[in-house]
Formats: structure tokens, C-alpha cells, sequence
């Protein structure tokens, strides 16, 4: 399985970088294997990394992939729930969002 770590700050100012970074490196992953989407080094976020995740959720399916959420900060797991998306990362949540 591919894995891809989420940097410590996803903002209103990071998330469009964020998630261009991210979507270039999963699109240079070869083959549709899943992909591990690791959130350990989060510390710094907003709502905006919610989209990011969505974002890369929705890149994936679209080739092909599965995403499973590993290491996400309790503080993250409950804005996700806030926001009706907890099961997005819920238990590694795995499939497009």
C-alpha cells in the first residue's frame, strides 16, 4: 500500500497547496493500489483540511483508488463529526467521500 503524509498545517492558507501537492503525489503513484493517507504529523488545522481530505478522496476514486485514513488527531475526528463528514475518518475510513 502507497502512502502519502498530510504536512503538520492544513489551513484556509495551506489547502490549496496542500492539496495540489498531495494530488500530484498520488497521481504519480503507479498502478490503482489504496493508498494510506497519513494524518500523524497534523497538528495545525481548520475545516479547510476536511476539503483537502475530501479533495484527494475524490482524486482517487477517480483513478481507481481506495483511500484509508491513518493517524488522525482526535481534535480532527471531531470537526469531522461537526461538519457531518465523520464518516470520512472514522475508523480509517476507506472509499470516496
Amino acid at each position: 500500500m502507497a502512502a502519502l503524509h498530510l504536512p503538520p498545517r492544513i489551513t484556509l492558507d495551506d489547502a490549496h497547496g496542500a492539496l495540489d501537492q498531495l494530488g500530484a503525489a498520488l497521481s504519480a503513484l503507479p498502478g490503482t493500489a489504496a493508498v494510506e493517507l497519513d494524518a500523524s504529523a497534523l497538528v495545525q488545522f481548520d475545516s479547510s483540511a476536511l476539503g483537502v481530505l475530501i479533495g484527494l478522496h475524490r482524486r482517487a476514486a477517480q483513478a481507481g483508488r481506495v483511500c484509508r485514513l491513518v493517524g488522525m488527531p482526535a481534535r480532527f475526528t471531531e470537526l469531522a463529526r461537526l461538519y457531518g463528514v465523520g464518516d470520512l475518518v472514522a475508523n480509517g475510513a476507506q472509499g470516496a467521500a
